[in-house]
């Protein structure tokens, strides 16, 4: 996935030399990459369907890093107190928080399909709906009527998601109209959390969501670089690394 984000096309050849496997497991993912859009399959190899830079699906990523997603759900959900008010993003980190935060007593208002049919069946949750459009693939709530909606609230925490995130550029995302929702439930939130595995800091995203001071909490793993580590805390921003 790494390689197709970067290259237009990739060989089995190479790909198995440089992970040691073989080359029939190469192939295998190939084709599931391609079953999924992200890739065409070619002799030898596959071309990638992306955009320079552009997020895989949905689907792809959920596989990625899932014990990462985990710990860090499991410790944005370690910051909630019970009976506050959480707007809580759309994306694969944030969903896996959706399921972590299942049994807490909460108000939340989840920005994503995928998160309402988790918390569907959480009885202790108070479950609030926004308005607004299906985005095809994702599932992601957003345009103004989720924008309107999400301003006429007010919030404890907003949980937030991104596709890229630095020091430099601060969250960044790829689709314009997530980023107006994303900013919007960060102006009508008391405190912003940012829940990122540590492969967003070797990204950055078509538009800017807010600068790093923007941030109250980051949330992510082990991986995070140590110059991103420092810069970040040097910006205010506390930052918790899931174990």
């Amino acid at each position: 996935m790494d390689a197709l984000r970067t290259a237009d096309s990739v060989s089995v050849a190479e790909l198995a030399s440089e992970h040691g496997v073989s080359e029939m497991t190469i192939r295998r993912d190939l084709d599931e990459l391609a079953q999924q859009g992200v890739a065409r399959r070619i002799r030898g190899g596959a071309q990638s369907l992306l955009l320079r830079g552009e997020e895989p699906p949905f689907g792809v990523r959920e596989h990625e890093a899932p014990e990462d997603k985990r710990r860090i759900a499991a410790e944005v959900v370690g910051l909630l107190a019970d009976g506050e008010a959480v707007v809580l993003d759309g994306g694969t980190t944030t969903l896996a928080v959706a399921r972590a935060v299942h049994d807490r007593r909460l108000t939340v208002l989840p920005l994503s399909v995928q998160a309402i049919q988790a918390l569907s069946g959480a009885h202790r949750i108070r479950l609030v709906l926004p308005g607004g459009e299906v985005r095809h693939g994702e599932l992601n709530i957003t345009g103004p009527l989720t924008v309107s909606t999400i301003a006429s609230l007010r919030f404890d925490t907003a949980i937030i998601g991104c596709c890229g995130l630095s020091a430099e550029h601060g969250l960044t995302a790829h689709d314009l109209e997530d980023v107006a929702v994303k900013q919007a439930a960060i102006a009508s939130a008391r405190r912003v959390i940012v829940a990122a595995d540590s492969s967003k800091f070797r990204q950055t995203a078509f538009a800017t969501v807010c600068p790093p001071g923007r941030v109250d909490v980051l949330v992510t793993d082990a991986g995070i670089p140590r110059d991103q580590h420092d810069a970040f805390t040097a910006a205010g921003v506390t930052v918790r690394v899931a174990a």
